[in-house]
């Protein structure tokens, strides 16, 4: 059974850190009795270390008695992702943080520990990698991952931090939407474009849509659609 937070971002504007999420994050742990979340540091949002990145989470969840331990503290880091009462991976760069979830080869028990039930939130890159691939990603690829493959905990893939066309922008490049259907010409699998302060809340076989925003769905030739709060992607796959 899973039991997951996706979120687009980890931050909206306006807000501190994991602020917008902090109460249905909190009411999970105290309907679970969870105390203690290994955190996946791996991401590094514009290079910080893994320590203050764990400190960052450390620091957001203090007030509600929420121990956090980095992953990469940790010697076995299979067992503990096995072991662990609840994981979250944090935003940042998605190829070097695939590129280090292959290298040390916590791929599979990552799934393995989702799929068991372990309650996972990813925000932005720790989201990119619960879809099958990491192909929709925003990020730059800074270091090469020996597989572009994630975990598979959806069916589909994500594409965070979605933004929409500006009317009367003088940009000239590309839009998400236009990045999205060059993916498609490759590959057939479904694409959610999660708007910041939106995230997809999973439980067991049910994968609803929360937040003020409507997410917008891209399949494969065929016209992109708008899906309201409450919308279960399940039904894409």
């Amino acid at each position: 059974m899973r039991n997951m937070i996706v979120a687009s971002t980890s931050t909206i504007h306006g807000s501190g850190y994991l602020e917008y999420l902090l109460d249905d994050l909190i009411a999970v742990f105290k309907q679970e009795n969870i105390t203690e979340l290994l955190f996946i540091p791996f991401a590094r949002p514009a290079g910080i270390s893994h320590d203050d990145y764990t400190q960052k989470v450390h620091h957001a969840l203090l007030d509600h008695k929420i121990k956090v331990t980095g992953i990469h503290t940790i010697e076995n880091k299979a067992d503990a992702l096995m072991n662990a009462q609840a994981i979250f991976t944090g935003g940042g760069n998605t190829f070097q943080l695939v590129k280090t979830l292959h290298n040390l080869e916590l791929m599979q028990p990552l799934r393995k520990a989702i799929f068991n039930g372990t309650f996972y939130i990813g925000t932005s890159a720790g989201s990119n990698i619960c879809g099958l691939n990491m192909r929709t990603t925003n990020d730059m690829p800074v270091v090469q991952p020996a597989s572009f493959k994630t975990t598979g905990a959806l069916g589909y893939n994500i594409n965070p931090h979605y933004l929409d066309p500006v009317n009367g922008s003088t940009h000239m490049g590309e839009t998400r939407e236009q990045r999205i259907k060059e993916f498609h010409i490759y590959n057939n699998i479904p694409v959610i474009g999660l708007r910041e302060g939106s995230y997809i809340r999973v439980q067991d076989k049910k994968e609803i849509l929360h937040g003020a925003h409507t997410a917008r769905v891209f399949l494969q030739n065929q016209s992109p659609i708008e899906v309201e709060s409450g919308y279960d992607f399940a039904q894409l796959v």
